[in-house]
């Protein structure tokens, strides 16, 4: 990671050690700036918000193909007012550079790399989908840089499930062109009249960037991104890996999730020590986002809890 330090220059070490003491202190996320730095030769895309903490940093991890304008606007500013959050845009999505890894453990190398490039270490981890997994492999390779984590709608090498996203996507595709209904509420939410509402809600509450708004992932970036994920769910388990985190875990997940079926969060409180589980009630894979204030009060909970 040496090299990565060296690659920064001056001016973005500078910047790197004012993230690491503060975030920026903004209140509305729609007008959060992009801030940069390079990893292996790759410039990837960050934002901050948030109020000066003692608290550790929490550093989010997000879903297949999505950017950091797809996260929660109502869920990023509420979770900022307790502590300073630094959203990470993978290599090849977004405003990030690069070619999108086809794999689990390159994306963990790049996550390494930028909390190494930042200065960060001891932090808070919420990894969403794709970026749960990523999560656990981090918590793998370097567990001293994670304090807790929070792993949603994810589950463990060998979950059961991934390799079905190719149709859960198409029959999405399928439903949203018969109904009008935006696809990403019809792959997160349930079909009940409550879910149906929270998904239609939820997509206005996303992609309302007013600075630095970010292209949506590409074809090459999204295929990648579903390789590694249904990779990741054939890998042969490894309860080891999951039986040796020591740090904290809060799983959450809701009770019907379509693409990362509900009994692997089970599986991950299974086997993970130090892990609580939370499931939500009539809920898919965006229970965090129908149930953001019920979320950012757990999320709260568990982290301000003794380390």
């Amino acid at each position: 990671m040496n090299g990565i330090k060296k690659s920064l220059g001056g001016a973005a070490v500078v910047l790197a050690a004012s993230v690491a003491q503060a975030a920026t202190g903004v209140a509305d996320y729609s007008k959060t700036p992009n801030h940069y730095v390079t990893v292996d030769g790759t410039k990837l895309a960050y934002r901050t918000i948030g109020h000066r903490s003692d608290a550790p940093t929490l550093v989010l991890f997000q879903h297949f193909t999505g950017t950091m304008d797809d996260w929660d606007q109502s869920m990023i500013e509420e979770l900022a007012k307790n502590r300073s959050v630094v959203i990470f845009e993978n290599a090849g999505i977004g405003a990030s550079e690069g070619k999108t890894p086809d794999s689990v453990a390159t994306m963990a190398h790049y996550a390494e790399g930028f909390l190494d490039a930042l200065h960060l270490s001891k932090v808070d981890v919420l990894g969403f989908s794709l970026g749960g997994a990523v999560a656990q492999q981090v918590l793998a390779d370097r567990p001293e840089l994670i304090s807790k984590a929070i792993l949603v709608g994810t589950g463990p090498q060998g979950a059961e499930g991934f390799k079905d996203l190719p149709n859960v996507i198409s029959d999405s595709m399928k439903k949203s062109a018969e109904t009008n209904v935006p696809m990403k509420a019809l792959l997160f939410f349930t079909s009940t009249p409550e879910g149906r509402q929270s998904g239609l809600e939820f997509v206005k509450r996303i992609n309302n960037h007013t600075v630095d708004p970010e292209p949506v992932a590409s074809q090459e970036a999204t295929q990648a991104q579903a390789k590694a994920w249904i990779t990741w769910g054939l890998t042969p388990a490894n309860n080891a890996q999951l039986e040796a985190i020591k740090q904290p875990v809060l799983v959450v997940n809701g009770n019907d999730d379509l693409i990362a079926p509900t009994i692997n969060s089970y599986v991950l409180y299974q086997h993970i020590p130090g892990a609580q589980l939370s499931l939500y009630p009539d809920s898919g894979h965006g229970s965090l986002f129908q149930y953001h204030a019920l979320f950012v009060s757990q999320v709260n909970t568990f982290l301000d809890g003794v380390r």
